[in-house]
C-alpha cells in the first residue's frame, strides 16, 4: 500500500513539460498536438501556443474517478482515446489516483489512495463520476467499500475543484434513470450544488471530450465554456445533423424508407428511419470513434440522441422526429420541398438556440 502510494506522490510533482521532455517528446510535436487540441475544441489558432505554454507549466492534474451506476461504457470508451492515447492521458497529462477498473490497487490500498490524494490535492483535484446514483431505498443499491454512492460522493467532492460527470447516465441519468426507474437514480448535479459540475453526455462519450476537457482545465486554470445543460460548447455547440454528410439528401427530401432499400445503399438520409440527429448535439460526426474512422450514422444507423436528457424515454428509435412518415401518395417533389422547408426550419432552430445561449451568458 505504502508503495503505490509514495508512486503518486513522486510522479505528481514533475511538471508535463519535463515529463515530456523526459521521453524525448519535441516542443514542436508538443505544439502540433496543442493545436490539435485547440482545434477541436474550436479555439482560435493563436490559443495553441498559449495551450502549449500553459500544459507545459502545469504538474499532472490528480483525478480521482468514481464509478456508479454504468455499464463501464465510459471507461471503455477512453481506453479507445487516440489523441490522446489512454497511455498518454494517464502517465502524462493526469494522475490517475482512483479508477475501479484501471487501478492496480485493491481494497484497503485502493481506499487509502483516494483518500491520500484528497488530502494532499485539497482544492485542486478534479472528480471524474460515470454512472447515476440511486437514491431509493438509502442507496443500498451501489455501493463501494460498504459506503453507499451517496456517502462516498458526497465525501469525495467536498475538497474537489471541480466535477466531471462523463457519460448520458451520470450527466442526465440515463439508461438507470429511465421509467420506471427502480433504484431513484439521479444525475450527479442533482447531489453536487456547491462545485462546478461538467457534463460529457454520450453512451459512451466521445473520449476526446473527456480528454479535451481536462486539458483545458489545466492549460488555462478553469473549466470551458459551457451551455445550458453544463456540457462544453466546444463539444455540443452544434447538432450531429449540423455537421453530417447526409445533411445534403434531408435538404432536397432524400430519405431512406428502411435500412435495406436503395436509399439506404446510397446513403440517404436516415431521417424517416427515426434518427436523431437534428435534435441531439454532439460532436460524433466531426470527431467521429475509433480514431475517427466511423460514427453511428457513417455505418448505416440512425443517431439514437443518447447525448441529450431523456434520450431513452422518447419513443421509438426507428420513428422519425414528427413520429409518423409521409404518405406513400406523396410525390417525390413535394418530399423535396419538404425536405428542404424541414432542414432550413432544423438550421435556423439550431443557430437561434445557439444565440440565445451565447446571448444569456
Amino acid at each position: 500500500m505504502n508503495e503505490h502510494v509514495t508512486a503518486i506522490s513522486k510522479r505528481r510533482d514533475e511538471t508535463l513539460g519535463d515529463a515530456l521532455s523526459r521521453q524525448g517528446i519535441s516542443r514542436r510535436a508538443f505544439l502540433k498536438y496543442s493545436a490539435y487540441l485547440a482545434s477541436i475544441m474550436a479555439l482560435p489558432p493563436s490559443a495553441a501556443k498559449v495551450m502549449a505554454e500553459g500544459l507545459a507549466k502545469a504538474r499532472r492534474q490528480a483525478v480521482i474517478w468514481l464509478s456508479f451506476q454504468e455499464c463501464t461504457g465510459c471507461t471503455e470508451s477512453l481506453t479507445r482515446s487516440f489523441s490522446p492515447s489512454l497511455e498518454d492521458l494517464i502517465f502524462d497529462f493526469i494522475s490517475l489516483d482512483y479508477h475501479h477498473t484501471l487501478q492496480a490497487a485493491s481494497g484497503e490500498a485502493a481506499e487509502a489512495a483516494r483518500r491520500q490524494s484528497m488530502e494532499e490535492n485539497k482544492g485542486k483535484y478534479i472528480v471524474i463520476v460515470d454512472g447515476s446514483v440511486p437514491m431509493a431505498d438509502g442507496g443500498i443499491y451501489s455501493m463501494i467499500a460498504g459506503q453507499t454512492n451517496i456517502d462516498i460522493l458526497a465525501e469525495t467532492v467536498e475538497n474537489a475543484a471541480a466535477v466531471i460527470a462523463v457519460g448520458t447516465c451520470a450527466a442526465f441519468g440515463g439508461l438507470p434513470f429511465a421509467n420506471p426507474n427502480p433504484t431513484g437514480a439521479v444525475p450527479v448535479s442533482d447531489l453536487v450544488k456547491n462545485k462546478p459540475v461538467i457534463n460529457i453526455p454520450g453512451c459512451p462519450p466521445i473520449p476526446e471530450a473527456m480528454a479535451g476537457t481536462i486539458a483545458h482545465f489545466l492549460a488555462f486554470g478553469k473549466i470551458p465554456e459551457l451551455d445550458d445543460l453544463g456540457r462544453p460548447r466546444s463539444f455540443f455547440g452544434e447538432t450531429i445533423h449540423d455537421r453530417c454528410y447526409r445533411r445534403p439528401f434531408y435538404d432536397r427530401g432524400m430519405f431512406a424508407k428502411s435500412f435495406d432499400d436503395e436509399g439506404a445503399r446510397e446513403g440517404w438520409c436516415l431521417y424517416e428511419v427515426g434518427c436523431k440527429g437534428p435534435v441531439t448535439y454532439n460532436a460524433c460526426a466531426t470527431l467521429k470513434w475509433n480514431g475517427g474512422v466511423s460514427f453511428p450514422i457513417q455505418s448505416g444507423h440512425g443517431c439514437l440522441g443518447c447525448s441529450e436528457p431523456n434520450f431513452w424515454d422518447r419513443g421509438s428509435f426507428y420513428k422519425p422526429l414528427s413520429a409518423s412518415t409521409a404518405a406513400p401518395g406523396k410525390t417525390i417533389a413535394a418530399a423535396a420541398a419538404a425536405g428542404a422547408a424541414l432542414g432550413a426550419g432544423a438550421a435556423m432552430l439550431a443557430r437561434s438556440r445557439r444565440n440565445a445561449h451565447l446571448k444569456k451568458d
